[in-house]
């Protein structure tokens, strides 16, 4: 793929995509092993559609690249994941998490009101994650940059936030006493073959812009650049169950996404060498803490996110984009 030339980004980027891919394809496998829901968009997709940030967090810091990078990447993939890819799924289908809990589920004579309701407390208590999360990098940030100690609280925060779903994973298995099936080492095997190709893409996309002077596809956008690539995984996420009517795994595949890269890709990079703060990251923050309390207070109070909601997210992830990218250039 090297020696091909002009076609080798190309051939990359479709590699990136076609991993992700690949990744995805197994979450349907897994949703029907116990991994439903609110816990399947905050436990496996992260994984799946955040791999490349952690990837790009882990290569940046093994070869003393910029911090800088890795927060507007993080920035970039959360804000893009709270407020486009959020806001268009609820503006071309609804996202009405109420009706779906009292559409009656297949095969049953009445709705199971009860699970969809418990979902939807899920729902907004990983969302109230992203703003603890965000609260938290936003107090260690204060004294301009990410140490090590910072990492390891970092790391420890969403190692600790992942563990409380496993074992609702683990009690939801036993009280329905179902098991994750004799072909999840296939599975796993099948995602790890996803990562590896997530990461050799990643590593060669990265060394190929840093190696560009100038213009929008230049080693001074990297950060930018990278956010939006690794955020097609979530689009297409979003897509899917959008289409299929299911607006509380939209929401929990994107805030689940964001997990991913705040706390956990700044606490990885900041593990390899300090963390400076770049200049839009205060803007950033607040872009964020906004798109997440939007979802929060329609999802808490409606039980939906109306059409008109969606238009105002995607306004706010072109000011965003405005702000920080074309004014600052």
């Amino acid at each position: 793929m090297e020696a091909s030339g002009p076609w080798a980004p190309w051939l990359f980027l479709a590699l990136f995509l076609v991993s992700s891919f690949v990744m995805i394809w197994r979450l349907e496998v897994l949703s029907d092993r116990g991994f439903k829901g609110t816990v399947l968009g905050t436990l496996i997709m992260p994984y799946c559609s955040g791999l490349g940030n952690l990837i790009f967090a882990f290569i940046l810091g093994r070869d003393g690249g910029s911090g800088g990078e890795v927060m507007v990447n993080s920035l970039v993939n959360n804000i893009t994941n709270m407020t486009l890819i959020i806001g268009l799924p609820a503006i071309l289908w609804g996202m009405n998490i109420r009706a779906v809990e009292q559409k009656p589920d297949k095969g049953k004579d009445k709705p199971d009101q009860q699970t969809h309701q418990l979902n939807r407390l899920e729902l907004l208590l990983t969302l109230l994650a992203v703003l603890f999360f965000s609260g938290a990098v936003w107090a260690m940030a204060r004294k301009g940059r990410l140490d090590f100690n910072d990492g390891l609280v970092l790391v420890g925060l969403f190692l600790f936030w992942q563990c409380f779903h496993v074992f609702e994973v683990l009690r939801s298995n036993v009280r329905e006493n179902k098991s994750l099936g004799w072909t999840l080492p296939l599975d796993l095997a099948l995602l790890g073959i996803g990562a590896y190709g997530i990461y050799v893409s990643t590593d060669w996309l990265v060394k190929w812009v840093s190696h560009i002077p100038s213009g929008f596809i230049s080693h001074d956008h990297l950060g930018w650049l990278s956010g939006f690539l690794m955020v097609l995984p979530n689009g297409m996420l979003a897509i899917y169950y959008g289409w299929h009517k299911q607006p509380a795994t939209v929401i929990a595949s994107q805030v689940g996404d964001a997990h991913v890269s705040i706390p956990l890709c700044l606490g990885v990079f900041a593990l390899f060498r300090p963390l400076v703060i770049p200049p839009m990251f205060h803007t950033g923050i607040l872009v964020l803490v906004g798109a997440t309390l939007v979802p929060l207070f329609f999802v808490g109070v409606l039980g939906r996110l109306p059409r008109w909601v969606g238009f105002i997210l995607v306004a706010a992830f072109g000011y965003f984009v405005y702000s920080g990218l074309i004014k600052l250039g």
